[in-house]
């Protein structure tokens, strides 16, 4: 039998050691964490009924692969999430994954089972009080609703995205199926969910409040001069 010689096992021992971990060059030089963009939503996000490659999520990594910066899209969207649900689960969901900007498309739910407007009002901004908190910033996404329960309702409910986009200065998308929605083959057989081949336009009307909040981390990661210095 062929037997190893203990110096050569104290080697190996030592070389796979902490201390000898620590001072290895991976150790020394750690890879570099790209900027993480974080989508919290619902099945409007969660590539409902499709692959997830298909998923508007997954085009957006794809749309970004081809920037010069490297960046990850981390997609933790729940079919049938409330509000309420997103703002109990979100502390431990942004201490994981340390986003730098986070899509919040969430109400939907809310308003399909007519849940209070002032609630869903309140779950939100307890949402962006805590991405804030975690320096992060927030795109918030509305959506709109049935007429299911009556037109009070239905304005109270939407209110609630601009009201809070203007009092707390965020960026802001009103309706991001609104462009496309009542088009042929948008919408899967429900009448509610986005089809696959609807996912690229869901992109593109995200894409104009994402790019120029993109453009900033990327100026700031940037240590060359503008071209007005």
């Amino acid at each position: 039998m062929f037997r190893v010689p203990l110096v050569v096992i104290g080697l190996i021992a030592l070389l796979w050691s902490p201390c000898a971990l620590a001072n290895s060059p991976e150790a020394e030089n750690p890879p570099e964490v790209p900027p993480r963009i974080l989508v919290y939503g619902d099945s409007l996000s969660a590539a409902y009924g499709m692959p997830d490659a298909s998923g508007w999520p997954a085009l957006l990594q794809a749309r970004l692969d081809d920037r010069p910066m490297q960046w990850e899209v981390v997609n933790v969207s729940i079919s049938g999430e409330t509000t309420a649900g997103g703002l109990n689960r979100l502390p431990q969901v942004l201490e994981r994954e340390e986003p730098i900007l986070v899509i919040l498309a969430l109400g939907g739910n809310d308003g399909l089972r007519g849940l209070p407007p002032q609630a869903m009002r309140d779950n939100l901004e307890g949402m962006v009080d805590a991405i804030r908190a975690a320096s992060a910033e927030p795109l918030l996404l509305g959506v709109r609703i049935p007429p299911n329960y009556g037109r009070r309702y239905t304005e109270r409910f939407e209110a609630v995205y601009a009201d809070l986009a203007e009092e707390r200065g965020l960026v802001f998308e009103p309706g991001f199926l609104d462009d496309f929605v009542l088009e042929e083959g948008m919408l899967m057989d429900d009448g509610i969910h986005p089809s696959e081949r609807a996912q690229p336009r869901l992109l593109d009307a995200i894409w104009p409040h994402l790019e120029p909040m993109i453009e900033d981390v990327e100026d700031a990661a940037d240590p060359r001069p503008s071209a007005a210095n």
